[in-house]
């Protein structure tokens, strides 16, 4: 399994899906200070296709183990949840399989283009798709019960201002979940100086208005699980 990190960032705008069209994703450097180096350089090195390949494999079932994610969430069916670095739609879709509405966001045009197809195909009618900016999750006042966050949390600037403005736009009673690695040296995931400690999420949660946290360090085998209000 080729070792890449496991969400891709950002570009400016949010559209309809019929108004995105393909990009280049070979991005500048000087022109993307949100773009970490090595994490660009491996995008440069993989098309849509090959990532898409490692995001939805069966290598990645194994580690993820989604079903054991969407149990500890809960019943979701009618619920609203905005999939937060989306990717190819690998939990976006089976939020929507559990019966919920999901607006499956990301920064990235190749990916919500893919996922376009791929809604378009299997048929799958509560799914939307956000592009995201750069520097706001783009979510209105109570617009959703659960953001999602994935394997992405690393990738966000100023992240107090950012989950700020994830708050506000949680309905009364909402959720914020956040898996992403252990600050260990892991056989998947990104680099080491790209994780995060746990301990920092939680302050930088705290400093973001969330007062109350569910942590879960045994729910994954490479991942820690946080879940707040």
């Amino acid at each position: 399994m080729k070792k890449l990190s496991l969400a891709l960032l950002l570009f400016i705008g949010a559209c309809s899906p019929s108004e995105i069209e393909q990009t280049d994703m070979q991005t500048n450097p000087q022109e993307n200070k949100n773009l970490r180096g090595d994490i660009q350089l491996e995008m440069h090195k993989a098309s849509i296709e090959e990532l898409v390949q490692i995001y939805e494999s069966k290598e990645r079932d194994e580690y993820q183990q989604p079903s054991k994610v969407l149990a500890y969430m809960g019943e979701l069916s009618g619920k609203k949840i905005m999939d937060i670095g989306a990717g190819s739609g690998y939990f976006s879709v089976k939020f929507a399989a559990a019966g919920a509405q999901v607006i499956a966001a990301d920064v990235d045009t190749g990916f919500q283009n893919y996922l376009h197809k791929r809604i378009v195909q299997d048929k799958i009618e509560n799914i939307e798709l956000r592009l995201l900016p750069y520097n706001s999750p783009k979510i209105s006042a109570q617009e959703v019960d659960w953001v999602f966050i994935s394997n992405t949390y690393q990738h966000i600037e100023d992240r107090v201002a950012y989950f700020k403005a994830v708050k506000r736009g949680l309905k009364e009673g909402g959720q914020l979940l956040i898996i992403d690695f252990f600050k260990k040296e892991l056989p998947i995931g990104p680099a080491m100086d790209h994780k995060i400690k746990k301990e920092q999420v939680l302050e930088e949660l705290k400093a973001a208005g969330f007062v109350n946290f569910e942590l879960k360090e045994e729910l994954l085998p490479y991942q820690y699980v946080i879940k707040a209000k």
